[in-house]
């Protein structure tokens, strides 16, 4: 009995044909692998790092905002303004706000400064008549000069009124300083019980 072995193929021709790989191919396939790995990690881990960092300064200014005590420089925003049915006239200047805010009562508080057009303006935004400014009225309370560090002094010309709506519109109490004739003081207090 004769026994045969099978017999074993011979590898393919291209096996036996590739050359190992060269050192000038190897550098650039290791250097184009940590290319795509930078890449696939270093720019998510880079976008994190800008979104925690915008995060942290929005953070940092809403806790400003909340610390503030008193009246802060610059406009309300247009939804303080939208929801407290204050629209300050858009050639306003030296405009200052505070808010304050419980579960019975917001308020917002506006002083701006604008000439005798801009306070008509003002009024008729807000549904006022234009006689509605009284002679000799400060229309806003103590309580409220006292948290805002508004001073009334009588040496002023003051005139006002109080614009009480119907919900859910806050009610608005205004007063000017006329004193000086092109150069028309008007404070509000925008009072919404929810």
């Amino acid at each position: 009995m004769t026994t045969s072995v099978p017999r074993q193929s011979s590898p393919p021709e291209e096996d036996v044909m590739q050359s190992p790989e060269d050192r000038r191919h190897m550098i650039r396939r290791r250097w184009l692998t940590a290319v795509i790995i930078v890449l696939l990690i270093g720019i998510p881990a880079g976008y994190l790092v800008i979104a925690a960092e915008q995060s942290r300064d929005s953070g940092r200014h809403n806790e400003k905002k909340a610390m503030a005590t008193g009246l802060t420089h610059g406009w309300p925003t247009k939804v303080q303004r939208r929801t407290f049915d204050v629209p300050v006239p858009k050639q306003a200047i030296g405009v200052w706000y505070y808010q304050t805010s419980n579960w019975k009562v917001s308020r917002l508080y506006v002083q701006f400064t604008t000439d005798q057009a801009g306070v008509n303006g003002f009024l008729d935004a807000v549904g006022a008549k234009p006689g509605a400014l009284k002679d000799g009225k400060v229309t806003v309370g103590a309580r409220d000069a006292r948290i805002a560090g508004w001073k009334f002094n009588r040496s002023r010309d003051w005139s006002g009124t109080t614009l009480p709506q119907k919900d859910p519109l806050p009610t608005l109490n205004i007063t000017v300083d006329s004193t000086l004739p092109h150069a028309r003081r008007v404070y509000v207090v925008s009072t919404d019980t929810p």
